[in-house]
């Protein structure tokens, strides 16, 4: 998120210049230093423009930046402070992710020269355009559609077709699913993308997101270190996390509690497992299971 601060009787900015003030300070802050031919290659403006963006973000962040003659660029001074950044190492480092993953082209990450980096993918999963379409038609409208789903149950080892209400989406960090009032079941379900080979039928919605408690609702994961850490280990993990008193909370919606545990390995005894490998266990284990259990999930 892009934050300004500025004075009450500065002019607003508009958001194509904004964003150039932003990539400035991106520059500045991750970078070391800007010139103008950065902003114009990028934004596509005249150098003037370009000089202007630079005399106006001088203008709303002061000490900031220093021009520097031998270099012929801006770089930052040693009291920079981000005015229209706030988000720290994630705003860099997700940019560098999305450019490692393909997502966004070298030039529109702001990366200048950036490390080689690689990420652990995982294989990509196929979902039909047009199953997805027709899902977001239903939930754009309000209603429901018939799918054809590939269920992984005892009892359904065929696809059958089932009528759905969808309301919202999950991703657990590998899959995306559709959180769905299901009509044959009467309830509420998770349906993989993936496996939704046709779709046909929309028609009138069922029940509605709102009665969907286990998606509104929230239960808060308690995570600590493994027991078996070291002092010094216990420390960083809990800098790591974030932790207070070595504890961090997560708030999670009872729907996404399973994917959650999953995501982390705290599923199956994580403090049975090596403290090399698995460095966090659940703190509040007895409520945690409670939970899962609610949500129509066990350990």
């Amino acid at each position: 998120h892009v934050r300004i601060v500025m004075q009450k009787e500065e002019r607003s900015l508009r958001w194509g210049e904004e964003r150039r003030l932003e990539f400035i300070e991106f520059r500045l802050g991750w970078e070391g230093g800007v010139r103008r031919g950065d902003i114009r290659s990028l934004f596509g403006v005249s150098e003037p423009q370009a000089s202007k963006d630079l005399t106006e973000y001088q203008k709303r962040a002061p000490n900031n930046a220093i021009y520097d003659a031998s270099a012929k660029r801006y770089v930052a001074s040693p009291s920079f402070e981000p005015v229209f950044m706030q988000d720290g190492p994630d705003e860099y480092l997700l940019r560098l992710r999305s450019l490692a993953e393909g997502l966004t082209a070298p030039g529109e990450s702001w990366i200048g020269s950036h490390p080689e980096v690689d990420i652990v993918l995982t294989p990509a999963r196929q979902v039909d355009e047009g199953c997805l379409k027709a899902v977001l038609d239903a939930h754009r409208l309000g209603g429901s559609l018939e799918v054809l789903y590939q269920s992984m149950s005892a009892e359904r080892p065929k696809p059958i077709w089932r009528r759905i209400t969808p309301h919202a989406f999950g991703y657990d960090g590998f899959r995306w699913h559709v959180r769905a009032y299901c009509h044959l079941t009467d309830k509420f379900k998770d349906f993989l993308l993936p496996r939704i080979l046709k779709s046909r039928d929309p028609g009138k919605g069922g029940v509605t997101g709102e009665c969907d408690h286990l998606w509104q609702e929230r239960f808060e994961v308690e995570i600590a270190p493994h027991p078996n850490l070291a002092a010094a280990q216990r420390a960083i993990v809990e800098r790591d996390y974030g932790m207070v008193d070595g504890i961090a909370r997560l708030p999670v919606r009872f729907a996404m509690l399973f994917y959650v545990l999953k995501r982390l390995g705290l599923l199956d005894s994580p403090e049975e497992k090596s403290a090399r490998s698995q460095h966090i266990i659940v703190a509040n284990r007895e409520a945690t299971e409670a939970a899962l259990g609610r949500a129509d999930f066990s350990l």
